[in-house]
């Protein structure tokens, strides 16, 4: 099959363009026509210039953010709960959308369901929009017939997980800010004010102090080594990007973030409270617990907590339940490893991760909170000392020299 951009006019009169996937040019108007679509220009891909090579490699940056996505999500639940039929639906959200690459999936989708395939098998051919999570919710929403109930559910879990992740930006923002700013301001001082002041200290003939000296020598060996220092720079960025991107590198990352003081403990109650609400709104989604285990492994976002839920399924095959090989990990918390097991102990598994990911969630909020009020005073600290140090790098050798002068 060929590519083929287009432009046209919807039923609505407004003008649309993206590209669709015919054997013939023939075959991309009649498929436009189907869509109801007047079409007004039809180009192959292969014999189009720059500016549709352009267009493609605009459509592959642009990302599909998760507001993006969730905004899709409900609009796609809507019109479902209004019985708006599948192709019909697919091009009101094709006309609704913006974002160049969600545009042509939805094309795309739009195809597998007019050749007999379902919306399961359409979504899961984008796995880097679509979620191994989101795929594994619609394919259960389709397979029981209650696909409006089940994107609810995804939905609450795709807001969520926005949530969290915001949350955590605002904590870490301002305190982000502050230390490049700290770093500018060092690097600064250091190569555009302590020099002018080197000079003249040193033909004064002064016993310079201590911070003076330090300040000196930093300087030194930055205009002299530079281009070697600048070089290392970028060496040690470029293999720590390949190593990180390793397997054995992500998860000593993911592990040492989970281990750092203050961060670690937030990032955990976050997996926590991701882990119990995903887990409760897929198991009332009638999604079995090994496959509830996979899905939850792709989609945490930890590759130490991932490795722990590929230890946690290899037991669970053996028939273990769920609490005791979770009270193997050493990430999984007292809290969650008792609601789970008093969850199972009642049958009301799904009511006891609710629970526990609500816990979690203010414990997330309280443990953000005490981040942003414990790093206001020690930044304020780091902030005082850079003060001091180069005040005592410049002002005792003054005082010196003032006395040497009187």
């Amino acid at each position: 099959m060929t590519k083929y951009y287009y432009q046209a006019i919807t039923e609505n009169g407004s003008s649309v363009s993206g590209s669709i996937d015919a054997d013939t040019l023939e075959g991309a108007s009649s498929a436009l026509v189907a869509r109801g679509y007047i079409p007004q220009k039809i180009s192959d891909v292969s014999r189009t210039g720059i500016g549709h090579f352009l267009a493609e490699l605009q459509e592959k940056l642009t990302p599909v953010r998760t507001p993006e996505l969730i905004l899709f999500t409900k609009q796609l639940r809507t019109l479902i709960r209004a019985g708006v039929p599948m192709l019909k639906l697919l091009q009101v959200l094709e006309n609704q959308t913006d974002n160049i690459k969600l545009k042509r999936i939805i094309v795309s989708i739009s195809q597998d369901i007019r050749e007999g395939g379902s919306l399961y098998d359409g979504f899961r051919k984008y796995p880097a929009v679509f979620s191994p999570l989101y795929c594994s919710m619609l394919h259960a929403g389709e397979t029981s017939g209650a696909l409006p109930e089940i994107l609810d559910r995804l939905i609450y879990i795709l807001d969520h997980d926005n949530k969290i992740r915001s949350d955590i930006r605002s904590a870490l923002q301002y305190p982000a800010i502050v230390i490049i700013s700290l770093l500018a301001a060092f690097f600064i001082l250091l190569t555009m004010v302590i020099p002018r002041f080197a000079g003249i200290f040193i033909k004064s003939g002064l016993q310079l102090p201590l911070p003076t000296l330090i300040c000196i020598k930093i300087y030194a060996i930055l205009v002299a080594y530079w281009p070697v220092l600048l070089l290392m720079a970028v060496v040690i960025g470029i293999f720590l990007n390949i190593y990180l991107n390793t397997k054995i590198g992500k998860f000593r990352r993911d592990r040492l973030i989970l281990h750092l003081p203050l961060v670690g403990g937030m990032v955990r109650k976050a997996a926590m409270a991701r882990f119990a609400s995903i887990f409760a709104i897929l198991q009332a989604s009638g999604i079995s617990v090994l496959e509830t285990m996979s899905i939850l492994s792709d989609t945490i976002n930890n590759a130490a907590l991932s490795r722990a839920f590929a230890t946690i399924t290899e037991r669970l095959e053996e028939g273990r339940g769920i609490a005791a090989p979770l009270a193997t990990s050493p990430y999984f918390t007292p809290i969650i490893i008792n609601m789970v097991a008093i969850g199972e102990e009642s049958g009301n598994l799904d009511e006891m991760l609710h629970e526990a990911a609500a816990h979690y969630d203010a414990e997330l909020d309280f443990a953000m909170k005490r981040i942003s009020d414990s790093i206001g005073p020690l930044l304020t600290v780091c902030l005082a000392a850079v003060v001091l140090f180069f005040a005592l790098a410049v002002y005792l050798p003054m005082w010196d020299l003032v006395k040497m002068v009187k």
